[in-house]
């Protein structure tokens, strides 16, 4: 089983594509080759795949890359199932992890997640704490979706490091963390993966 995430970003037009699509492409690259793993199409679509376990914390990890740019957002529709073909260009493989990640991505409307599997009982509770956590993600400021990236990035840095590193203070750090819900937001992820290995 896999994780087929389709997505794109939510008012491209209003911003410069030359300043949010390379941190798009730098971040999809922690995952993957393009066009294999990834690839960006028609200007603000992407779509990548994934082990089954790491499709909440990309999906988490992507929206973070890309609320650091006011006014931007990001709608990815996640699938999880099997790959019946794998192509060298992502965009050619097939099987229900893809069809899914379509027919989720196709859903989208106020909410900007949401996961589909074949099991209908694990996709109402996972789809249920997306949904609690987009109440807050949806409202990251640049700042904190910037901190938030880093820590996903870097999850063994500590937060003296962490705030060296953006030239912040400690309690920045810590404050906006805590504002971003991402102790809340590691808790779902790792609810997700306990669930989802059971699902095979």
């Amino acid at each position: 089983m896999i994780a087929v995430l389709t997505g794109d970003v939510v008012n491209s037009k209003i911003e410069n594509a030359e300043v949010w699509l390379q941190t798009l492409k730098s971040t999809l690259e922690l995952y993957g080759k393009t066009p294999r793993d990834w690839e960006v199409f028609r200007g603000d679509s992407f779509q990548l795949v994934v082990s089954k376990e790491k499709a909440i914390l990309a999906s988490i990890h992507i929206k973070s890359a890309i609320k650091q740019f006011e006014d931007l957002d990001v709608r990815i529709g996640i699938g999880l199932g099997k790959q019946n073909y794998k192509s060298n260009q992502i965009t050619e493989s097939n099987g229900p992890a893809f069809v899914r990640s379509g027919e989720s991505f196709d859903t989208l409307k106020k909410q900007q997640m949401i996961l589909k599997s074949d099991n209908k009982t694990f996709d109402d509770t996972i789809n249920l704490m997306l949904c609690l956590s987009l109440l807050t993600a949806d409202r990251w400021s640049p700042t904190v979706a910037k901190i938030i990236k880093l820590s996903i990035e870097n999850p063994n840095l500590k937060q003296k490091d962490r705030a060296d590193k953006l030239n912040k203070s400690q309690s920045s750090i810590s404050e906006a963390l805590k504002r971003g819900g991402f102790d809340e937001m590691m808790m779902m992820n790792n609810y997700y993966k306990n669930r989802v290995a059971e699902l095979c």
